[in-house]
């Protein structure tokens, strides 16, 4: 897989809907070529503290942020039908579909893969499977972990040397 698009959220609350930042990095012919990052005013809009202390993110950060349909129109024609690759996609592809559902955004159909299923399946030796962890294990230092792009960014440094 030399194209694709790797995508990470980070969500206000126990809500999968409730995506307070995206960060996307776009890969061309193994070459990433370009990268998004935007708040997100969560749908439903409050924080949960634990989120908060994962993150960062709270809601005074992202109450004058735009709401996900403006930010999918900035981004979905420039996605278009890549790949897309996430670590744990399970848990981002949830948030993709439920943020479609709340605001009825027809669903996407991409494929999506998982770094973190094909790391446990190509490195069994790792002592954990941690998006950090493999990551450095191929040489990418992750700085400020949870910060979507930045975990977009090693997801898609892993992607490319796993998916070759």
């Amino acid at each position: 897989m030399k194209s694709f698009v790797a995508i990470d959220f980070e969500t206000a609350n126990q809500y999968r809907s409730s995506v307070c930042s995206v960060g996307i990095v776009f890969v061309e012919n193994s070459q990433i070529i370009d990268s998004f990052y935007e708040l997100i005013r969560p749908t439903p809009n409050f924080y949960c503290s634990w989120a908060t202390d994962i993150h960062g993110i709270n809601y005074w950060a992202t109450i004058n942020s735009s709401d996900f349909p403006y930010v999918w129109n900035k981004i979905h024609k420039k996605i278009k039908d890549l790949p897309l690759v996430a670590h744990n996609s399970a848990f981002d592809e949830s948030c993709l579909r439920a943020v479609f559902d709340c605001y009825g955004i027809e669903q996407h159909c991409n494929n999506f893969y998982c770094t973190y299923r094909e790391s446990k399946r190509l490195f069994p030796d790792l002592p954990n499977h941690q998006l950090h962890t493999v990551s450095e294990f191929l040489g990418f230092h992750l700085e400020d972990h949870h910060n979507a792009l930045a975990d977009a960014k090693a997801c898609a440094h892993i992607a490319l040397n796993i998916f070759k």
